[in-house]
């Protein structure tokens, strides 16, 4: 006996919502957001393929009924369970056998379909040679006249690409059995877009997931400004290990290029909804202005010390009439200052010792020493402001070494350019020496107040001794 309606093709030894070696059902504050701003209450809805429970929960609390359909038998069970209460049913199989078998019982089809994580994991083992493209056009087949779609799609060439190495290729996991090619997603932004047109999906609104359809935190449907700043801290607190790269500051430069939204980790098409430009709302600030980490790294790369005596007085005056932000996390919008974020309860001190550990970890160059500590770094800025940072007692320089392997590779080309600089200044200054050694003037000058010294120690033995007589 089960709960769930198995209609062939499903996994009765897997699970796609607790995998022990693959990748959790799609989930996120950014899902949420989405399925809250285009859902109504009058919705029949299908959700398709693994998305988290509190999705599922949220889902069911707000349409008039939704169906699942998932190819994992435990996933099915439990689902059905935690719905028991609820108007829809529990499907468990395969999408095609699904959609040729028209057991879903809905009659003309749903008002929405949902599968934000895509089409790959609608299918299991013993379905062979369904594509995505076949995927996509049984889920459009399922929408009445008018139905909404709400897809999500993984990017194969994402920033994770750059700043990670792919160990997968020779440590598959359990969930990567061989499948054709054409089983996966198109490669691209753009060959999504072609896809989605050819089956029909027109009127479509694209949103860039970070940092990926199972940990959806932000989707924007442009990937500029402040919203390039939301993307980057995202990414980089999933990369939280050795990296290739510095995955914040690949993010910003790439958004600073304007290729951030193709090389997104993941995004979600929206046909026939509408929905905000950022989820969830209120995630990306409003308004002009720069961040104020950023024009300090500019002014830092670009041996600009009057633009750093102008901006950290001015910054450290905001901070003591309330302000509670690190550059990281202060917008500047002229000569005004406001927060991004949350409040920060660090002194003066520490703010800017933040900012000095955060360059020294992104690598950036600086017009001083290279080799400079975060606490030397924190004290230089602190002078600008009239502060004296007190000297650390009985405490070793720190070095922080560079987020990415690339940026300790130009760290270390740097510090030996520099050090090649040091040696010939110190070759120059050697060779100066000793040609003044050898001149004649030198000599002389030796040679009448060496005899000079000899004698004048003398006389101030000799009037030791008197004195202690």
């Amino acid at each position: 006996m089960t709960r769930s309606n198995l209609i062939g093709g499903e996994m009765l030894n897997w699970s796609d919502l607790r995998p022990g070696d693959a990748r959790p059902a799609a989930a996120g504050p950014a899902a949420g957001a989405l399925l809250a701003a285009t859902l109504t209450a009058d919705d029949t809805v299908l959700l398709a393929g693994p998305h988290a429970v509190e999705l599922v929960s949220a889902v069911a609390a707000q349409v008039a009924s939704v169906d699942l359909l998932v190819r994992s038998a435990p996933d099915a069970e439990e689902l059905a369970e935690l719905l028991d209460d609820v108007k829809g049913q529990v499907f468990c199989g395969s999408v095609d056998r699904f959609a040729a078998g028209g057991k879903s019982g809905v009659g003309d089809g749903y008002d929405v379909v949902v599968a934000l994580d895509g089409l790959e994991r609608l299918v299991g083992p013993d379905t062979a040679g369904f594509s995505w493209a076949d995927g996509l056009d049984r889920l459009t087949g399922l929408l009445k006249p008018g139905g909404r779609l709400l897809l999500g799609a993984t990017n194969a060439f994402g920033f994770e690409r750059l700043v990670q190495p792919d160990i997968t290729a020779a440590l598959p996991r359990d969930e990567d059995w061989g499948r054709d090619v054409a089983d996966r997603a198109p490669a691209g932004f753009k060959p999504l877009v072609t896809a989605l047109r050819t089956a029909g999906l027109d009127n479509q609104a694209a949103y860039a997931v970070f940092p990926s359809l199972v940990q959806a935190d932000v989707a924007v449907t442009s990937v500029e400004g402040f919203a390039a700043v939301v993307a980057a801290r995202a990414v980089a607190a999933r990369n939280e290990g050795p990296v290739l790269m510095d995955p914040y500051r690949v993010v910003l430069d790439a958004a600073a290029a304007g290729l951030a939204f193709e090389l997104a980790p993941a995004w979600y098409f929206v046909v026939g909804a509408a929905a905000p430009a950022a989820l969830p709302e209120g995630v990306v600030p409003e308004g002009e202005g720069v961040l104020l980490e950023e024009h300090l790294l500019t002014a830092l790369r670009s041996d600009d010390q009057a633009a750093l005596r102008r901006t950290i007085p001015s910054y450290v005056a905001w901070l003591g009439t309330g302000g509670a932000g690190s550059p990281d996390n202060v917008i500047l919008d002229g000569s005004a200052y406001r927060l991004f974020g949350q409040a920060q309860e660090l002194d003066v001190v520490g703010h800017l010792q933040r900012f000095a550990r955060r360059a020294l970890d992104s690598g950036s160059r600086q017009p001083w020493p290279a080799a400079a500590d975060p606490h030397a770094l924190t004290a230089r800025l602190a002078t600008m402001a009239g502060i004296t940072v007190p000297e650390q007692e009985f405490s070793p320089d720190e070095v922080i070494r560079p987020r990415g392997s690339a940026e300790q590779l130009t760290t270390v080309a740097r510090l030996a350019d520099e050090l090649a600089h040091a040696s010939a200044r110190a070759i120059l200054f050697e060779g100066t020496v000793s040609g003044i050694r050898r001149s004649r003037p030198y000599r002389v000058g030796h040679a009448v107040m060496n005899p000079a010294r000899v004698i004048r120690r003398r006389l101030k033995r000799v009037l030791r001794k008197v004195r202690r007589r």
